[in-house]
């Protein structure tokens, strides 16, 4: 508890839109909307909200993973509020004051009002002093949900947990055990329930409240109290805001108008599934008949392997060298055109590592040479190339702050990706920036790593505007950070275990939709059917359920459930040939090529939420509360989600199940697949979907019924599937 010497007089401060409230008695600061006074932020009574701390920070990285250890080297425990005043701006209040305790110092903070939906509050501390830590703790209601965080893959509502806010790899297994033990035991690659590609320092609570951090170094939240939200931020000084909203969706579009909003994609992508996989030209044609010969909705292939694959610790993967492997592609030309006779496009992939290629044949350039020899990679204290282990191999990861790098990939982008052609790629990786690195401008990497994340992807944006192709090409990335909705076209949520689990499977794909989407990542999707296969090792012992592979009924039950997100995506994982794959067999088959075509169907709808995206940042899918904010019941619902306002889909995630719970609101609800219609009144029912017909429903009142009757009509004729 911070203690707390205050002012004991009554004040009220109006700025802009809003209002300041000193409370004396009470020795609360609280902030209002000046006309609906609805209450934004406030300090908990009779306690002090800032107190700052000196700690030695070590971050040890592996693999992508991050593992903190600190050392406190001093704190304050006390505060004086000395003045509160307007400041010469009408638009700003100034507080000042004192932190006393172990270590001490003078601080002051500026609340701002932004526009009419935001309120900046900013802690500065004495110049004089060797603090590097400032806490912020506020009030919040004992019974509310605190949702967001950015992507999310395990719990929706974060209240009672407490975490770090750090852009980094995940895990393989995050909880799930006894997987999770073995990858951090043996690998240090095990993550855990927070661990994020795209994390968010902002939340949202079930009664109205939102905050974020506009630092880029990482923070810690502590919400295990019930009535406190205590906020660690690793910098001398605090950046936040507060913003307004009269409902959910309200708070998410004035976050947005601060963090970015996602554009529309382009309209290819209405087309179909965009189909990824490997081994060169003679299989791609190959897969494209087997897929047309199923009457399969397709917008392009995505090939992964277009600069070759090289064998590793955990299966496939690709050489970091980015220029076209014309002996697994050849005829390249002819490909593309075979595709787009059909209206279909190519996609390939990039990141930000480039890896010595100078032993491997046929190669024109060797970028990592390059890169080094003009200064282009982060570097070690020593001057020495800054290598990063990724699996079994090393790579040089690219130094954003190099004005010259910059130009420098965005011009291999447009030489190597763009002049053949494509349409698109994974934008990859992002999140590995070490602490211990040098970067060529000074910049600290404490504060350039969340930040890395969100330059990449405006890198990449920025080689497709340079090359006159805004709105033709899509790239997809997984790591993220406050504003990188701003320059990415679309998110994918990274590396999912091929499994049934809610810390690393396909019930965390629905999290990680629903918690990304309240976060202002309004264009998201997955991999259908997961990414990672692991094998149960054999030394030092056997240890049994470590082995995870891609089954036909989950692949199914991922198929249904991504056919109603924003991209509808395939990935033959990291073990292709453990993983059955969406053309292994012709049920299989089938199946992904009927729900191809419910997605190709839903394209005039879709297109509309893409819309909203780009105008207002909704999500294309929806948490419940997000769309029925007064309905108690859907505030609490994890397992079924919206697309838009209009489609309610209730996947099922569970094995060996044909029966899902599903919770209607109060209206008609059309089933859009085969089944039974629901006139509710706000109510639970247990609903029948078996393999190929999932509970799919349709608003009776939606303004696009005809769209869906008309695809209701044609599931039991041109979209037929019988399992």
């Amino acid at each position: 508890m911070i203690q707390l010497t205050a002012p004991s007089n009554d004040s009220a401060i109006h700025f802009g839109d809003f209002e300041l409230h000193w409370n004396g008695e009470k020795q609360q600061l609280s902030l209002y909307h000046f006309e609906t006074k609805q209450p934004l932020w406030s300090t908990i009574p009779q306690q002090g909200w800032i107190c700052a701390s000196h700690k030695e920070d070590t971050f040890d990285e592996s693999r992508g993973y991050f593992f903190l250890k600190q050392r406190s080297l001093g704190s304050t425990s006390a505060q004086t509020v000395d003045s509160i005043e307007r400041s010469d701006n009408d638009n700003q209040v100034v507080l000042s004051g004192h932190l006393q305790g172990s270590s001490k110092c003078s601080y002051r903070m500026y609340i701002s009002a932004i526009d009419d939906k935001q309120i900046q509050l900013r802690v500065e501390l004495d110049d004089s002093s060797n603090l590097n830590h400032i806490q912020l703790c506020f009030s919040t209601a004992p019974d509310n949900q605190i949702f967001g965080f950015g992507e999310q893959l395990t719990y929706l509502n974060l209240k009672g947990r407490s975490f770090l806010i750090l852009s980094q790899e995940p895990g393989i297994g995050r909880g799930v055990q006894p997987l999770t033990w073995m990858m951090n035991t043996f690998f240090k690659a095990g993550g855990g329930w927070n661990c994020s590609n795209a994390p968010a320092p902002y939340f949202l609570t079930s009664d109205g409240q939102a905050f974020c951090l506009e630092n880029d170094e990482p923070s810690y939240f502590d919400l295990s109290e019930p009535t406190t939200v205590d906020v660690d931020v690793f910098s001398n000084v605090l950046t936040a805001r507060v913003f307004f909203g009269r409902n959910p969706k309200e708070l998410v579009e004035s976050y947005t108008r601060y963090c970015g909003r996602m554009a529309e994609p382009p309209k290819w992508l209405d087309n179909g599934a965009v189909v990824g996989m490997q081994g060169g030209t003679d299989a791609v044609l190959k897969t494209l008949g087997r897929l047309q010969s199923a009457n399969a909705a397709i917008a392009g292939f995505w090939l992964q392997d277009w600069v070759g694959a090289r064998t590793t610790s955990i299966g496939k993967q690709l050489w970091w060298n980015w220029e076209l492997d014309k002996n697994r592609y050849p005829n390249w030309e002819g490909l593309l055109q075979t595709l787009h006779q059909q209206s279909m496009v190519a996609l390939t992939y990039l990141n930000p590592f480039v890896v010595d290629v100078s032993e491997r044949e046929g190669v024109r350039r060797n970028l990592y040479r390059e890169a080094i020899d003009n200064g282009y990679v982060i570097k070690r204290q020593d001057g020495s190339v800054y290598q990063i282990m990724n699996t079994s191999f090393s790579a040089a990861l690219l130094d954003l702050t190099v004005a010259d790098c910059r130009v420098w990939i965005k011009e291999v982008m447009k030489e190597k990706l763009l002049k053949l052609n494509v349409h698109g790629w994974m934008a990859d990786f992002g999140e590995a920036l070490p602490f211990d690195a040098v970067l060529s401008d000074g910049s600290d990497p404490l504060t350039y790593h969340n930040r890395y994340p969100v330059e990449w992807a405006k890198l990449n944006r920025e080689a497709i505007q340079e090359a006159g192709k805004e709105g033709e090409i899509l790239f997809f990335n997984r790591a993220g950070y406050t504003g990188s909705t701003r320059h990415s076209t679309m998110f994918w949520m990274g590396d999912q275990l091929t499994s049934w689990s809610q810390y690393d499977g396909i019930k965390g794909a629905v999290i990680g939709l629903m918690s990304s989407g309240l976060s202002g990542i309004s264009l998201n999707h997955g991999d259908i059917g997961g990414y990672i296969s692991t094998n149960a090792p054999k030394i030092p012992f056997n240890i049994p359920f470590i082995g995870y592979a891609r089954k036909p009924e989950l692949l199914k039950r991922w198929i249904e459930m991504y056919a109603f997100t924003a991209m509808f995506r395939t990935h033959e994982g990291n073990q292709p040939t453990r993983h059955i794959q969406v053309d292994s067999n012709e049920d299989v088959l089938k199946q992904f090529a009927f729900f191809s075509r419910v997605y190709k169907e839903l394209a005039p709808y879709r297109r509309g939420l893409f819309r909203e995206a780009a105008e207002q940042g909704l999500p294309v899918v929806r948490h419940p509360w997000l769309v029925y904010p007064n309905d108690p019941e859907s505030l609490n619902l994890r397992w079924q989600f919206y697309m838009g306002d209009d489609v309610l889909v209730a996947p099922v995630l569970d094995p060996k199940t044909s029966v899902v719970s599903v919770y209607f609101p109060k209206g008609t609800w059309r089933r859009l697949s085969i089944g039974e219609d629901v006139e509710s009144e706000g109510e639970w029912r247990e609903v029948d979907a078996p393999l190929g017909n999932p509970a799919v429903y349709f608003a009776a009142q939606s303004e696009h019924v005809e769209l869906f009757k008309d695809i209701k009509t044609r599931w039991d004729t041109d979209l037929v599937y019988h399992p």
